[in-house]
């Protein structure tokens, strides 16, 4: 049975369900990157499937932001790579020409990613037993 979905969002209704999708879902730091000069930051999880039949399955997702300029944590602490963190939302703000995405955790710790356009892919990557 092939598991695989893929979800884009480029506007409020699309990051509204990728982050319905991915609530409650764990990442470990180690799983979080930013690659400044593709401007892409990339974000492993391990969540339920929330949005098809095979609902409370687990799977490995892969969150990808796109047209990124600058990343800003706070609360966590980037050489515990082996810390989970577990995502509660995904929000934004326009703020002038900008959006600042914000991805946040338990224990308030977030990550705000400031970037021109919304450009979000959430990408199934396989199923955990």
């Amino acid at each position: 049975m092939k598991y695989q979905s893929k979800i884009i969002a480029n506007d409020r209704e699309g990051l509204q369900m990728i982050s319905a999708c991915c609530a409650g879902a764990e990442a470990n730091i180690s799983d979080i990157k930013y690659l400044e000069k593709n401007k892409v930051f990339l974000l492993s999880l391990k969540r339920s499937k929330i949005e098809t039949e095979n609902e409370g399955k687990k799977v490995i997702s892969i969150c990808k932001f796109e047209f990124v300029d600058k990343v800003k944590s706070k609360n966590i602490k980037q050489d515990d790579v082996d810390k989970k963190l577990k995502l509660v939302a995904i929000d934004y703000l326009k703020n002038n020409n900008n959006y600042e995405i914000s991805l946040i955790f338990m224990n308030n710790a977030h990550i705000t990613l400031s970037t021109e356009i919304i450009e979000v892919t959430l990408d199934d990557q396989n199923k955990i037993d």
